[in-house]
């Protein structure tokens, strides 16, 4: 099939081309007929004529969101036709023959404005209508690019994309799991991985040394404007680091993709603050540090403490994930159980307009020192190996120091396209109780189904 993009038509004038598209809209002058269509790169004016007595009939016909063929040459359009406000706005074509492909009915939805104003529940029930607005369509091509150049950074910078399963074992990681029922063992489950965490750092042990992944992340967690059921992250590992290796090749990727996108962000190095100087200063570990509200203000919190209080108890949990080392100062505090609640941890924080954007850590490699973190937390010894025995094992086969960071690729995207809900930048979101867009999910499963799995509906 020849076909030509609307947005190349421009450099095209003298030739045909075939244009394959959407009717964005349609003008009727009488004897002349101008259709405005619509494809993936932009939009291009047709002209319609009786002088094409056929392809005039089926232009007369036609109505917004019909998906057509148009065949003809490209012309310099009069000046007073010029459109400023489009990249093909100089140039027309002239509808010598005009297919009707496709007949649209009338929209649920109108998409000619933002669409901010249309109630989620229509949006995502016909998400595929919502996205054929040009506002999603910048989002969507801003995320490729961002995801490209995430790409083109970090293969520069020797590292390796790996996959990791997302069926995995249920274990604490600071949300409630998805759980998958099993078939062929019945009464036993998977968990869809909350993160990479564990087998990025069992990869760290197996050598490959600089891991990366644009992994998917599934949370059962409360769902709000910054926060989808799954999620996609950019998971990175690097072994024989320290926690400055990890902040400034940070730092520099970040740089990389707001300038391919171009963006202006504030200075490197991103300027860095500790926990207690950020709750102290801003009454929070996400702080905003703009002058003004425009741009964007990278900031590194560091120093968090490693252990934080389980609300109404006495007991501990980690603040960032259970694998995350102590400063080099408080490791034997840690050992000894002393100061529990002073101990400091090397987690960082990558906060920017203030909204956290990314999170990781310098991981413990001994597991002495991870046994003991992980009794802190309350876990027995038998939990401590029913849950990370296999990590614990893996460390005892020569484990290099390591740390990494996930840094949340839906956020980042947001910020970039300026919106201020990541369902803006995620091409079919969940509403904001759940349910997904345009399929009918969650649904029921029938009872034949649940037998497979060896269980059946509670009464």
């Amino acid at each position: 099939m020849k076909r030509d993009f609307a947005a190349d038509s421009a450099q095209k004038i003298g030739s045909v081309v075939d244009i394959y598209g959407w009717v964005n809209t349609r003008r009727d002058h009488g004897k002349i007929m101008f259709l405005d269509i619509r494809d993936s790169s932009g939009i291009i004016q047709v002209v319609a004529t009786p002088k094409n007595e056929e392809a005039y009939k089926v232009a007369s016909g036609l109505t917004g969101e019909d998906v057509v063929h148009i065949s003809g040459k490209v012309s310099e359009r009069p000046d007073q036709n010029i459109n400023p406000d489009i990249p093909t706005g100089k140039v027309e074509v002239s509808g010598d023959n005009i297919e009707l492909i496709s007949k649209a009915k009338d929209l649920p939805i109108p998409i000619d404005g933002d669409g901010y104003d249309i109630g989620e529940l229509n949006r995502y029930k016909y998400r595929y209508i919502d996205l054929r607005r040009s506002r999603l369509q910048k989002n969507l091509k801003l995320r490729h690019k961002l995801v490209k150049s995430i790409h083109d950074f970090l293969d520069n910078e020797n590292f390796t994309e790996i996959e990791t399963p997302y069926l995995s074992k249920t274990t604490p990681e600071g949300a409630r799991d998805f759980v998958v029922p099993s078939r062929l063992q019945k009464g036993k489950f998977y968990a869809l991985a909350q993160a990479p965490q564990q087998y990025k750092q069992l990869l760290m042990i197996s050598g490959v040394e600089r891991y990366y992944q644009i992994a998917r992340a599934f949370r059962d967690e409360d769902l709000r404007a910054d926060r989808q059921f799954e999620h996609t992250q950019i998971d990175l590992e690097m072994a024989f680091v320290e926690r400055e290796d990890i902040l400034s090749l940070v730092e520099n990727m970040v740089a990389s993709i707001a300038e391919k996108l171009g963006k202006k962000i504030d200075g490197k190095p991103f300027p860095k603050i500790t926990y207690e100087e950020s709750m102290a200063k801003y009454k929070s570990d996400r702080p905003d540090l703009r002058k003004s509200k425009d741009g964007f203000s990278f900031v590194w919190v560091v120093d968090f403490p490693l252990l934080e209080k389980v609300e109404e108890s006495n007991k501990f949990t980690f603040s960032h994930n259970p694998f995350t080392s102590p400063l080099p100062s408080d490791v034997e505090n840690l050992k000894k159980g002393k100061d529990v609640d002073k101990i400091k941890s090397l987690q960082f924080d990558l906060v920017c307009n203030g909204k956290e954007v990314g999170s990781g850590s310098i991981r413990i490699t001994d597991p002495e020192v991870q046994r003991k973190a992980l009794g802190l937390m309350g876990y027995s010894d038998k939990e401590i190996e029913e849950l990370f025995g296999h990590l614990l094992s893996a460390y005892e086969y020569g484990a290099p120091p390591h740390g990494g960071i996930a840094l949340g690729l839906d956020r980042l995207a947001a910020l970039f396209a300026e919106e201020e809900n990541i369902r803006e930048v995620v091409a079919f979101p969940v509403t904001s109780s759940g349910q997904t867009s345009v399929m009918d999910a969650p649904s029921e499963i029938d009872s034949k189904t649940l037998s497979e799995f060896g269980l059946q509906k509670k009464k």
